[in-house]
């Protein structure tokens, strides 16, 4: 791996956890929730320093961040909180020392008001499509986008034998409204055991439907649909660039959940999955093919590439999984309908066998990747 690799991979990698973690700091410090600390990265500092009672950390392993806010360690240590009445705590403001002076704050994390506590706890992934977004624009301005237009059939293949002529117009998949020509290609690699595919699409203004049943090839070793040519290009120096940018999040958003889908459901496999150093020796192959075409395509595949981790990052922190966002998500609705939080001591024995599983996970993608890599 090459010093450029390492150096783009902390790049990207910098860029989705820091839009992660200012998200929960930011909505925090807004709703008046205490942020002790922002950190970026894993293991011991390389610098830090506090300011408005928060200490800002550098840390060296580049493969994550932290928010904790105010009371979250005592949490995670299992002590055991007393939640305070509301009009209690109006009335009393915690502080937290700092090597300047005392900063004042409003509320630590389970004293704040439980919309309070779900806002901050949301905002890491609404910040990562955010960012996808904003990434997304300046990628379709340079690049442009496809429409999912058919140009060209493998003939004698099922959809050309479903009626499909190139310039039709793809509108939806098995009901799924289609924007770009790429989500053809997710609804293709999923589509792995040959059932039939509802498709809507337009020819001279008219709408029509038909069904393609893909066929099983020896001579490929999977089943095909007969579509090698779905993408017309669209230059989208214009107004169009906001809505084809979000169609790229879309897009990004739909190819997470569906990827994720197949392997819960088992139709995917362990190679499916990537942790960093899988992460890392895609970036390097993607710096290599760019390499020849200069700076400036390397760095907008660089930004393809964090686009597509921030939206990643955005879906996985939403599942309800202790030890991630969605997790402690579940027990503030669930404290938001009851009324009363459930007993710290509870959740934090489910959030600490959620952080034991999640680190069982992590070993063993990052032994996947390692047996992958060579």
């Amino acid at each position: 791996m090459s010093v450029t690799t390492i150096i783009w991979f902390i790049f990207v990698f910098c860029i989705i956890v820091v839009s992660h973690e200012f998200g929960h700091m930011i909505i925090a410090k807004r709703a008046g929730i205490q942020v002790d600390e922002f950190s970026i990265g894993m293991g011991p500092k390389i610098f830090g320093f506090h300011r408005n009672g928060t200490y800002y950390v550098l840390r060296w392993l580049p493969l994550g961040g932290a928010c904790i806010f105010g009371g979250m360690s005592e949490e995670e240590l299992l002590d055991q909180v007393k939640p305070k009445d509301e009009d209690d705590l109006e009335e009393e403001i915690a502080e937290v020392e700092t090597d300047e002076l005392p900063v004042k704050k409003a509320y630590k994390f389970r004293e704040a008001p439980v919309w309070a506590r779900i806002s901050s706890v949301l905002a890491g992934p609404m910040f990562n499509f955010i960012l996808a977004y904003l990434i997304a624009l300046v990628i379709v301005w340079a690049y442009g986008s496809d429409k999912p237009v058919v140009k060209e059939l493998m003939d004698g293949y099922p959809a050309q034998e479903a009626g499909l002529q190139p310039g039709d117009e793809i509108l939806k998949i098995n009901g799924s409204t289609i924007h770009v020509g790429r989500e053809i290609y997710v609804d293709m690699v999923i589509n792995k055991d040959g059932k039939p595919v509802e498709v809507t699409y337009r020819r001279d203004g008219e709408i029509y439907t038909t069904v393609i049943v893909p066929k099983f090839y020896e001579e490929e070793g999977r089943y095909l649909m007969g579509l090698t040519n779905y993408m017309e290009y669209v230059d989208c120096r214009n107004s169009s660039i906001f809505k084809y940018s979000l169609y790229e999040v879309r897009y990004g958003l739909v190819a997470t959940v569906k990827c994720l889908g197949m392997l819960i459901s088992g139709n995917g496999s362990k190679d499916d999955l990537a942790g960093p150093i899988g992460m890392a020796k895609i970036i390097g192959d993607v710096e290599e093919v760019s390499k020849p075409y200069g700076f400036l395509t390397t760095l907008l595949n660089m930004f393809n590439i964090a686009m597509l981790l921030s939206i990643n990052l955005g879906v996985m922190n939403l599942l309800p999984i202790p030890a991630l966002d969605g997790g402690r998500l579940v027990f503030l609705l669930i404290e938001a309908i009851r009324g009363k939080p459930v007993p710290a001591e509870k959740e934090g024995i489910v959030q600490l066998a959620g952080f034991v599983l999640l680190f069982a996970l992590m070993i063993f993608v990052m032994f996947n990747d390692i047996m992958r890599f060579f």
